[in-house]
């Protein structure tokens, strides 16, 4: 038996797939907006905290990062509207998850974008009088930032990767919206061949932005990779 392919019945529904892309960039988008000061702030609070401070900073991070996603957004969803008792829909729910989690992967960008900055330079502004937000702010960040950017960017294409999971709770992105497609068409294969094919385009396009920016600040010795120089 010989499958015969047809893509026309899809394409009638492309603009429903480019609803879900759309959905779907805009879920990853406000999750950097919000994710990107958060993970920033945890970050000085792990670096430069009290120990009071410190400690549960760095169990907040590590508990994003090391539970499942899926998990994170199923209790934001179902479990967190019964305590406050005030509904929160898959859109809300979306964005609070993967604000939360992205931000705990940020702060550890951050915090070894801070630390590969030579200890010498904080010396150097301490002894020109330079107050320790100054000479953050001024001189410390800006050069951690440049060598973050690599990773940040890697962190963003993952980060779209795993918002396909709102599908579970009924967020219209890309996934959900193929999925409801290849119900109502029953041409599975060429729905989700389609949609794989938008993903890839999008995410590869990221990918090859990031490796040319990768290799033009490898050139310049600014380089970091997961947190690390």
């Amino acid at each position: 038996m010989i499958y015969e392919w047809d893509f026309w019945v899809v394409l009638s529904d492309f603009d429903l797939l480019l609803l879900g892309l759309f959905n779907t960039l805009k879920i990853t988008g406000l999750a950097l907006v919000f994710g990107v000061p958060l993970g920033l702030l945890l970050a000085l609070l792990r670096l430069y905290g009290n120990l009071a401070v410190r400690l549960p900073v760095g169990f907040i991070i590590e508990f994003l990062r090391t539970t499942p996603p899926i998990a994170q957004l199923f209790w934001f969803f179902f479990a967190l509207p019964i305590l406050i008792g005030v509904e929160i829909n898959p859109f809300e729910a979306s964005v609070l998850t993967f604000s939360l989690q992205s931000s705990a992967f940020f702060a550890e960008v951050f915090r070894g974008g801070i630390q590969s900055i030579d200890s010498g330079q904080w010396e150097a502004s301490k002894a020109l009088g330079m107050q320790r937000n100054e000479t953050l702010r001024r001189i410390v960040l800006p050069q951690a930032v440049t060598r973050m950017i690599p990773a940040f960017l890697e962190r963003a294409i993952e980060l779209m990767k795993t918002t396909t999971l709102v599908s579970t709770i009924s967020y219209a992105d890309l996934l959900y919206q193929t999925n409801n497609i290849a119900q109502s068409t029953y041409r599975t294969i060429e729905v989700f061949t389609i949609a794989a094919a938008m993903y890839f385009v999008v995410i590869f396009a990221c990918s090859l932005a990031v490796r040319r920016l990768e290799i033009r600040l490898a050139r310049t010795g600014e380089t970091l990779v997961n947190g690390r120089t």
